[in-house]
């Protein structure tokens, strides 16, 4: 189920589904331990006698956020009640506290008693063993808590004499004799077992009496810290501040933070970006986009690629990792957009975890130690690295597009040789000394392994990047040697990967286990990257042929459309048939749009970005992939890179856009009256 709604500070993450449910609790690193392990975080409703939880029949949810912030806008209405609710959630921008206001208005025939009970189905560091619940008289609400990670929930009636919830309970779940407090609140009372120990959960309440056509409001917060101490003194802010206090500094602050137009704000490294010349839809994913990426971004400078538990990848994992590939597109399109502080924390990470011999691994968690990986150590009878070496080419790539970009010489400085001529000297060694090809790693799909095009543009340009460095810091020798390196890196290229029957790229030469090379002629999305680094020219005959190529042999039939990743991708498709193409996946999509912008139909890639929007949820979240019928979202949801896409593609198209036609539309040229 995708996660329609992310909201996060860099240190706190919590995210809902399309049912309203509280999913995922990410802290204190953005995507390492999900203190719920994926599990439901209940909101239920007592209306007068009568109970219903809001995931249920017949509740009309719509979930979106606020325009252009990390705040949500939830209606849920239940038409045989008359009653509806609009609620607004967010992390505070600073302080580890997700504040939720909950407005209820009914139009029922008397007044009644209107009871909203929050459950809490905590899997504290990811297991359900050794937790404790216990309600907390000095706050008036509930702790959650195992070894050094603690968390609060309360809330309020604005206005009320009473401290804390007006109800509680906790107790043991997901076992033979109990499933769960929440069941305790079915019955509109909660039973108020002071505490409980091993796998628990615990429920609150709180109630008002609501008048026909009038409107309560309903507080309630959760406080994440590392001691009993500290949750209590968060509890005691959101009190001081108030919850619509914070939800306003919060507003303020992310409409602050995605606003490329403001114009009382110093603004000298942004990309000129008129958003205004976006149709109002495309504007706004672009700014949510940046949002959402954000939420998913930890401070300490890891880029999640997802955080939806739903998808467990891989013999139960998920894709809360930090991949050096996505990370680097995604640094490349924050930075691009405006945010050079997120790319330079993103390179401090990729600085501390490189390999001494200059390569990066598979993945990392968030706090920089190696993560899980399928990728082997020792195959078919011989040691090979298992590396991806188009991530260890992206980061340099990412990197000098951040210096071309801000010239920052003493930030850069210190990446200068433990990452920059480290990764260089790798890719310019790691390779075949007949052919002048890199040697096999695994593709970017991470299912093949062989010598793949994607991964020779990458290596090519993580090599003139380096070379680009060695220039401008006065290494003229060893600039020289990443020059060479690329240019055999290029030649070989030429020479290997070129398909003269059909004058197109290849997409891999893959070793067969007796040593023979062959050549894997599959259509790949992938290939439509092969100019963005200069490897070859976007419009040489064999690139142009690529494209169309790709086009003609990816696009999904179908209502939905979009492009699939290569030919008969068997990873999550719907379609079991095996002449089926694949889903359409966001990122070859949008790569497709931006080889349109590159050579000139913008027509065609504004065609592309609308598709982008009429596919991403209301929210504005886009998922990895998508139903090929339905349009529905299928593996995680958000993807940071789905985003990271669509974003350089909007830049791509509006700097295109202002190279034909510098003036906004429908403002003429200035006469030259109006120039004297």
């Amino acid at each position: 189920m995708p996660r329609d709604l992310p909201l996060g500070n860099g240190n706190l993450l919590v995210t809902f589904d399309s049912r309203y449910h509280l999913r995922d609790v990410f802290f204190p690193l953005v995507g390492q331990e999900n203190h719920t392990a994926g599990h439901y975080f209940r909101l239920g409703v007592g209306f007068g006698r009568q109970f219903s939880w809001v995931h249920d029949a017949p509740w009309i949810r719509t979930l979106l956020y606020e325009p252009r912030t990390l705040i949500t806008y939830v209606t849920l209405r239940h038409p045989v009640w008359r009653l509806e609710i609009q609620a607004q959630d967010a992390v505070d921008m600073v302080q580890n506290v997700l504040v939720r206001r909950l407005a209820i208005r009914h139009e029922a025939p008397a007044a009644e008693t209107v009871t909203l009970f929050f459950t809490q189905d905590f899997h504290i560091y990811g297991l359900d063993v050794g937790d404790t619940a216990f309600y907390d008289p000095v706050t008036g609400g509930v702790v959650h808590y195992k070894r050094e990670r603690y968390f609060a929930v309360n809330g309020q009636i604005p206005g009320s004499r009473d401290a804390g919830v007006s109800s509680y309970s906790t107790g043991n779940k997901e076992t033979a004799q109990a499933e769960g407090t929440w069941r305790d609140a079915e019955d509109g009372q909660l039973g108020g077992n002071p505490i409980a120990q091993g796998s628990v959960d615990s429920a609150i309440g709180l109630s008002a009496e609501i008048e026909p056509g009038q409107e309560a409001i309903y507080h309630v917060w959760l406080c994440a810290g590392k001691s009993l101490e500290e949750v209590r003194r968060l509890d005691g802010w959101v009190r001081f501040r108030g919850v619509e206090a914070i939800l306003d500094r919060t507003r303020a602050y992310w409409q602050l933070w995605g606003d490329p137009d403001a114009a009382w704000v110093p603004d000298k490294t942004r990309e000129e970006c008129p958003l205004t010349a976006l149709e109002p839809p495309l504007a706004d994913l672009y700014i949510q986009s940046l949002l959402i990426m954000r939420t998913h971004i930890d401070n300490r400078g890891a880029i999640i690629a997802a955080n939806d538990s739903d998808v467990m990848h891989y013999a139960r994992d998920t894709y809360s990792y930090m991949w050096p590939r996505d990370g680097a597109f995604v640094a490349m399109a924050v930075d691009r957009a405006g945010y050079e502080d997120i790319a330079q924390r993103f390179f401090d990470f990729c600085r501390d975890v490189i390999e001494p011999e200059g390569y990066f691994l598979h993945k990392y968690n968030p706090d920089r130690t190696l993560s899980s990986s399928w990728h082997p150590w020792y195959r078919q009878g011989q040691v090979e690295l298992p590396i991806q070496e188009d991530e260890t080419g992206l980061v340099l790539i990412s990197l000098w597009e951040f210096f071309k970009r801000h010239r920052q010489v003493e930030t850069i400085k210190p990446w200068f040789r433990p990452l920059i001529v480290n990764a260089g000297q790798f890719l310019a060694d790691y390779r075949d000394g007949e052919s002048g090809l890199p040697l096999p790693s695994w593709d970017l799909w991470e299912e093949r392994h062989g010598i793949h095009a994607f991964t020779v543009s990458t290596v090519y340009g993580g090599l003139m990047a380096a070379y680009k460095f060695a220039q401008a810091f006065g290494e003229v020798r060893l600039g020289d040697h990443f020059w060479q390196a690329a240019h055999s890196v290029q030649q070989a290229f030429r020479q290997y990967f070129l398909d003269p029957e059909h004058t197109r790229w290849l997409r891999s030469l893959r070793q067969e286990p007796d040593g023979t090379w062959i050549s894997d002629t599959t259509w790949d999305a992938s290939l439509l990257l092969l100019w963005r680094w200069g490897l070859v020219e976007s419009h040489e005959e064999a690139m142009k042929n690529t494209a169309a190529g790709v086009y003609q042999h990816l696009w999904v039939p179908g209502p939905v459309g979009g492009l699939a990743r290569y030919q008969h991708d068997p990873y999550q498709r719907v379609d079991p048939r095996p002449e089926a193409v694949g889903n359409p996946w966001f990122v070859c999509t949008l790569w497709y749009g931006e080889y349109l912008v590159q050579t000139g139909d913008l027509d065609g890639a504004l065609a592309l970005l609308r598709w982008a929007q009429r596919y991403g949820l209301p929210s504005g979240v886009l998922a990895e992939q998508l139903h090929p019928d339905t349009g529905h979202p299928v593996s995680v949801a958000p993807l940071t890179w789905s985003h990271a896409e669509y974003v350089w593609t909007t830049l791509s198209y509006l700097n295109a856009q202002r190279a034909r036609s510098p003036f906004p539309p429908g403002r003429p040229p200035s006469s030259a009256a109006e120039n004297r």
